[in-house]
């Protein structure tokens, strides 16, 4: 007797579940090969030949085809690797031709249906819809690999909220994806980059099954609001409210910020008359990045707990210079002696000081080996190229896997897992800096954080005397 149509079509949706996985990793591999076999063969062929600029344009050409193949594995499989385009599709990581494509997948998540997301937020708060909010708008403000945002209002509110809901089913085949990339990254750092890309993936995966929880968000997100709150007069950047009695592992409902996106400013200065290029615009933008940067410092060296996620869609600049940061999903705790032996990297990079930067990396585990004469002033540069924001002079991308990087004299062997948030963290500043064509030192403007955090710590005294000396000692030399 033939099953009915509801039944068979329960048994397509389980068969479809269960083989989804499968199906997903062969596509991954099937790209990914395809990706690193032409960049493969374009290294085999540029090999033979002897004129530079006909090397350069092979290359070229080759970035052009690697970044549509990319970007159509990112577009069409979406979930973790729209993260990884974030990651990647930075100037300072990735070819130029990367990077305009994979820029524009900042926002290309599909959304959930909004039948679906009434059934989610029914069952989190066990109430109808109707009964939960006064307006709630059916297009989301934005849509990423884990979730989507709606504004609404509550019925006991008269302002409006952002209510984040989580996409059923991201959280599986995301870690399929993130799976698949460790997989990758292994192989890579055994024959091409001379990286620990494995610690890193491990540490994604980690982050990525925290995001999945929005009562650790909640938590995190009202943790930063008030530390910022007691550290300073006024924040530097503004952190949403969450709403009390509305949260959940899969729903959570904030304050709603109105602003304009930080990619958008640039056009938002012309709409009001201000040239983005011109003194005034330098200016606002100077006071933005500063805000920024100060809040993740004091997050980073005086807390040790901070928001691990700035890339450009979670930054919004209200009321003309104002920075708001959104979504928590992505934060980090270090480890106490961690947070003093990068406070006192930052020191080292602040004061160009190579050995003490050399025995900070080594405090926290950082392994390598050199090829190099010069290894202490290699090792030096990689540090600035990891941990700081600073461009040379005339240089407005600085890869860390370019042909003439210090990681290509100076191989990583082995990173901490809990810094990577930290430098991701910094790579993204990094390009935001570059981005509003501004020139700025992160660990410049950290020292006075980090001197008091090793004094609290018992590990330096009598600062006042530290930077008399080393005023001192500027000025003769």
């Amino acid at each position: 007797m033939p099953l009915p149509l509801a039944q068979m079509q329960e048994l397509r949706d389980r068969l479809s579940d269960r083989f989804r996985p499968w199906s997903r990793s062969a596509q991954f591999w099937v790209r990914a090969v395809d990706i690193y076999g032409s960049y493969k063969v374009c290294q085999l062929r540029a090999g033979f030949v002897k004129d530079e600029d006909e090397r350069e344009a092979m290359w070229e050409q080759q970035h052009e085809i690697g970044a549509q193949k990319l970007y159509s594995l990112c577009s069409e499989l979406g979930g973790f690797f729209l993260k990884a385009a974030q990651i990647v599709g930075k100037p300072d990581l990735a070819p130029t031709a990367w990077v305009k494509r994979l820029v524009t997948l900042c926002d290309k998540a599909p959304s959930t249906p909004i039948e679906v997301v009434r059934e989610v937020v029914e069952k989190q708060f066990n109430k109808s819809f109707d009964e939960i909010f006064d307006f709630f708008d059916v297009e989301p403000v934005g849509s990423a690999s884990i979730a989507q945002v709606h504004r609404a209002r509550l019925k006991s509110s008269k302002t409006d909220v952002a209510v984040k809901v989580q996409h059923p089913g991201a959280e599986k085949l995301m870690m399929v994806d993130i799976q698949n990339m460790q997989a990758f990254a292994l192989f890579l750092q055994k024959h091409d980059i001379n990286f620990d890309l494995f610690s890193a993936t491990k540490e994604m995966e980690k982050q990525i099954c925290y995001e999945f929880d929005f009562v650790r968000e909640a938590r995190a997100m009202e943790r930063i609001r008030e530390f910022l709150r007691v550290t300073n007069k006024k924040p530097p950047v503004m952190v949403p409210r969450v709403i009390p009695g509305m949260i959940s592992r899969e729903v959570l409902v904030m304050e709603f910020v109105q602003g304009t996106p930080i990619m958008n400013l640039g056009n938002e200065m012309s709409k009001r008359g201000i040239d983005p290029g011109g003194k005034l615009g330098a200016m606002a933008k100077q006071k933005i990045l500063t805000d920024l940067t100060l809040a993740y410092g004091q997050m980073i060296l005086k807390d040790g707990f901070f928001h691990a996620d700035p890339h450009p869609g979670n930054i919004l600049i209200c009321n003309n210079t104002e920075v708001a940061l959104l979504d928590y999903g992505q934060v980090k705790e270090m480890p106490e002696d961690l947070r003093l032996a990068y406070a006192n990297l930052v020191i080292a990079m602040a004061d160009d000081d190579h050995i003490r930067a050399q025995e900070s990396l080594r405090e926290f585990g950082f392994k390598t080996w050199s090829i190099a004469d010069n290894e202490l002033e290699e090792l030096f540069e990689l540090s600035l190229r990891m941990f700081d924001t600073r461009l040379p002079p005339g240089v407005t991308v600085l890869s860390p896997f370019a042909d003439d990087s210090s990681l290509n004299k100076v191989g990583v062997e082995s990173f901490p897992e809990e810094l990577f948030s930290v430098l991701r963290t910094i790579q993204l500043l990094r390009g935001l800096t570059v981005g509003m064509g501004l020139r700025f030192s992160c660990a410049q403007q950290w020292r006075p954080i980090a001197e008091e955090a090793l004094l609290k710590a018992g590990r330096i005294k009598d600062v006042k005397s530290r930077r008399s000396r080393r005023s001192f000692l500027r000025r003769l030399f």
